[in-house]
């Protein structure tokens, strides 16, 4: 991920890119059932394990299980509205004040349980680049 054609996260191989909106009505206690959430997803397999890593015995693994690094990038976009009209509105998304600490917590609760994370910059005009494998996309609301 870059901003203003400087690369501020990113990561190689497997691993998580973490897209996070913040609405009104989310707490910290919001934020850290989505890290742990996020965390504890069992969506890989063991072909994503590294060498060397004791795993659970379960068929279906999770990035905690395989140590994989995670991009967290904050993202309003993700609460537009768009029921009305041809024009979107952010209303549904927590304004600055609000959102910046709760996506920080996010963070520091997948650092606490020993994650590699990486980050964007909250409200920058950032550039992702990803490759996704399966290609899978899922929805996490708590």
């Amino acid at each position: 991920m870059a901003v203003a054609g400087s690369v501020v996260g990113s990561f190689t191989g497997p691993g998580l890119v973490v897209l996070v909106g913040v609405t009104h009505n989310d707490s910290l206690a919001t934020a850290h059932r989505l890290a742990d959430k996020v965390y504890d997803l069992r969506i890989f397999d063991r072909e994503h394990a590294p060498p060397g890593r004791d795993l659970p015995d379960a068929r279906e693994l999770s990035a905690s299980d395989l140590g994989l690094p995670l991009l967290v990038i904050s993202q309003f976009t993700l609460y537009g509205e768009t029921r009305k009209g041809r024009r979107p509105t952010w209303d549904a998304a927590a304004p600055r004040p609000v959102a910046e600490p709760l996506v920080d917590a996010v963070v520091e609760r997948l650092r606490e349980r020993g994650a590699e994370v990486s980050t964007g910059i909250f409200g920058a005009d950032m550039r992702v680049t990803l490759t996704n494998d399966g290609p899978i996309t899922i929805l996490l609301e708590v």
